[in-house]
């Protein structure tokens, strides 16, 4: 007959051991996952441990073993489509290895993001899995930190330039190029880019823009680089009034695409690689009396399930977000406890689904 527990307080490993007849050590071995425990004693413990409603101390548990079957997820906003989807990915390859997982959400706060990571060091999570807001390793140093203190670190979506760590990406140049290689194969020279770097200083020089871009998150400054890497290949100088620059909200989207459509050369194609961006265009065209794809066409980046019934239905890049969360998982879980690992780049392959948002310009720029 099982034992009766004080429903006052929560049943301890001795009281497990007690009521399956073997020593505290035993039950506690085989409650923490680790040591040799026969598969007669184990399934004792464990019976006994549901009969009482045991629940394992996880910070005690940490304390011997040196894990707490824990992973820390930062992403910039947890409310943003593509990462509720990188989170999904990540956290059903986090459970499928019996591992739990704490999302904090920086809103692109460097200084957010640093405190998360603390917390996150604090609560000696296994790994820890970033979208990073650092810019340049000078910036990163608290994620150097968490390595240097043996915790691995996996960047996803985004690199940070001059720091070695496991990362997850897709390659943001090559998709924005084959974008923008679509709308001009479509016959389109004017092309709309939202949103460009992140500054309030006028830039008129294709030289300009490129420092100002090195100070960008590393997706943004490829996403750019793509679409003047088209640009390029196809003959037709860059434009300064053709990217936007400043504030990245869909406000400013919606200011900067009435600007360039009320322009006296307006842009016969925008591409937003923001959905927020894209909202903003949406919103532009409609409060100017135009629509799309005739006055303008319309691509955008991280497909979403409203894009499909938008009408007309919207060409969009779709990212493997859930692929992108579970490799980056399994990358953090592969280094928990290893040392001396040459840090490995995963890049995954975007789909350019091709809907109703793109046609030949109406008229010659």
């Amino acid at each position: 007959m099982a034992s009766e527990h004080p429903s006052s307080s929560a049943p301890t490993i001795s009281d497990v051991a007690a009521e399956a007849g073997v020593g505290r050590a035993t039950a506690a071995r085989t409650l923490g996952g680790y040591g040799s425990v026969s598969a007669v004693a184990r399934e004792r413990v464990l019976a006994a441990a549901e009969r009482l409603g045991y629940r394992s101390n996880i910070l005690a548990r940490s304390m011997t073993t040196g894990v707490t079957n824990s992973l820390g997820i930062v992403v910039a906003d947890i409310g943003n489509t593509f990462f509720s989807g990188l989170i999904r990915g990540a956290s059903d390859a986090a459970s499928a290895r019996n591992l739990d997982v704490i999302v904090i959400s920086t809103y692109e706060d460097l200084e957010a993001e640093r405190h998360a990571v603390g917390v996150l060091l604090d609560k000696q999570v296994d790994g820890i899995v970033v979208s990073s807001a650092a810019v340049g390793a000078t910036e990163a140093e608290h994620l150097t930190e968490a390595t240097r203190r043996g915790t691995p670190v996996v960047l996803i979506d985004r690199l940070v330039p001059g720091l070695l760590l496991d990362a997850v990406v897709v390659d943001n140049r090559a998709e924005a190029r084959r974008v923008t290689r679509t709308l001009v194969e479509a016959g389109h020279r004017r092309i709309g880019f939202l949103w460009g770097p992140t500054t309030d200083a006028p830039i008129d020089t294709l030289d300009s823009l490129l420092t100002v871009n090195t100070r960008s998150l590393w997706s943004d400054a490829e996403r750019l680089r793509g679409y003047l890497d088209a640009l390029q290949d196809a003959g037709i100088p860059y434009e300064p009034d053709l990217v936007t620059t400043g504030a990245k909200t869909e406000e400013e989207a919606v200011q900067a695409a009435s600007a360039m459509l009320r322009s006296a050369h307006p842009p016969t194609a925008l591409f937003a690689t923001e959905a927020e961006a894209l909202i903003g265009a949406i919103r532009a065209v409609q409060s100017l009396g135009l629509s799309y794809p005739e006055d303008v066409s319309l691509v955008g980046f991280d497909d979403t399930s409203w894009a499909t019934v938008m009408q007309p239905p919207l060409t969009m890049i779709a990212q493997p977000v859930d692929e992108m969360g579970r490799l980056a998982v399994e990358q953090v879980a592969s280094r928990i406890g290893a040392h001396d690992y040459e840090p490995r780049l995963h890049v995954l392959q975007a789909e350019l689904r091709a809907r109703a948002s793109i046609v030949p310009p109406s008229r010659v720029p």
